[in-house]
């Protein structure tokens, strides 16, 4: 199966939070296969990864590590530019950003505990650092077949939510969800052959889930490459008709 559905060439891809857990993974997935010309791995210190050092160890020039804080307007713009002067076209993106409990956020069991500051927190990584990231490469992404994709979550969806708690990260993923789905409609218009899709990937074993990981059910903590493996599926399972979707990583369609 190809990368992503009706592409007839090598692809180059664009991997954001490429310095560890889910990101990291695809970025290692991704650059094992043949259909992979080229991996541009981002993330605030991709070029400081051990990590991802090793993996350019073996892969040379198809890896590209890029300094970037997908939050800011400026860097996204210069990670635009700093693609574009070597590649006309961006095959696929996958945006793994997202925050639960660091830098600011926090997972609220109720309203007592939410915050102004957890809420732009949350919204700053998980809603707007992804939908900004598009925007600034959407030069790359008006020709041939190409997907963006960000890993959304479950609990972001309204329609699901019956345990409720978590009040920033549902929002700011249900938020981004709305963002994803909005822009579909305007890049179908740009480019027909283009795909926008929100997935949630499972619980994986990340930073993000570690101080909740007591309450997962056995067998539905997964590992980093096997969630990897999963979104690389989903995404080349579902093309232009699915555009503006929400699956799981088991593709199936999630409410919103």
């Amino acid at each position: 199966m190809s990368l992503i559905p009706a592409l007839n060439s090598q692809a180059h891809v664009l991997i954001a939070g490429a310095s560890q857990g889910i990101g990291l993974a695809l970025c290692a997935a991704l650059l094992a296969r043949d259909d992979v010309a080229q991996v541009w791995a981002v993330s605030r210190e991709a070029s400081t990864c051990e990590a991802l050092a090793k993996l350019a160890e073996h892969c040379g020039n198809r890896l590209r590590r890029v300094d970037c804080d997908a939050r800011n307007e400026d860097a996204l713009q210069a990670l635009a530019s700093e693609v574009l002067e070597e590649s006309k076209h961006l095959h696929l993106v996958i945006s793994t950003l997202g925050i639960l409990h660091q830098e600011g956020a926090q997972a609220e069991k109720g309203l007592a505990q939410l915050t102004q500051a957890s809420l732009q927190a949350s919204f700053a990584t998980n809603t707007f650092a992804p939908v900004l990231m598009l925007k600034h490469l959407l030069p790359l992404m008006r020709k041939q077949p190409c997907t963006f994709a960000a890993l959304s979550a479950r609990v972001g969806s309204i329609g699901d939510n019956r345990l409720g708690g978590w009040y920033s990260y549902r929002a700011s993923k249900a938020a981004l969800n709305q963002l994803l789905h909005t822009a579909s409609i305007e890049l179908k218009r740009l480019n027909p052959a283009s795909t926008i899709l929100a997935i949630h990937p499972g619980t994986t074993d990340t930073n993000l889930s570690r101080p909740f990981q007591a309450n997962v059910p056995e067998g539905q903590l997964f590992e980093p490459a096997f969630s990897a493996d999963r979104i690389i599926e989903v995404i080349g399972a579902h093309g232009p008709a699915d555009s503006g979707s929400f699956w799981a990583w088991d593709d199936k369609a999630i409410v919103w």
